[in-house]
């Protein structure tokens, strides 16, 4: 399988599973499963796409160990801020059945809530 290395060290698998519009339902559990059976080791979600809970539940069930797969999320548009970050990431944590995240991104860095706020400082 190959990896990128990206300037921390990790490795990033170079190919991964997308599950936007991936069902949070036994079809999304078993479209997570099967990639992992045939040999995907990225699997990315998003706590916008309502479907960690059955990518964590897939991951579980598929037999690969957790420290194979590596596991990006996003956080969501709403939930910015450190406060709501820190409890998004425990939120996806919890959903995703895992201790820790391989990635963790801002989904959209530029939310209209805080758009806004911007440009009322900047006009």
């Amino acid at each position: 399988m190959q990896q990128y290395t990206l300037s921390n060290g990790v490795q990033i698998p170079v190919i991964g599973f997308g599950t936007w519009q991936t069902p949070d339902d036994e079809t999304g559990i078993r479209a997570v499963k099967t990639a992992l059976q045939l040999g995907y080791r990225h699997i990315d979600t998003a706590q916008g796409y309502k479907n960690e809970g059955a990518v964590g539940k897939a991951i579980l069930e598929s037999g690969v160990s957790r420290e194979e797969i590596f596991i990006t999320s996003k956080l969501d548009n709403p939930n910015h801020g450190y406060d709501n970050t820190m409890e998004s990431f425990e939120r996806s944590l919890q959903m995703l059945g895992t201790d820790y995240l391989d990635l963790f991104l801002i989904h959209w860095p530029n939310p209209l809530q805080y758009r806004q706020v911007l440009n009322q400082k900047n006009g």
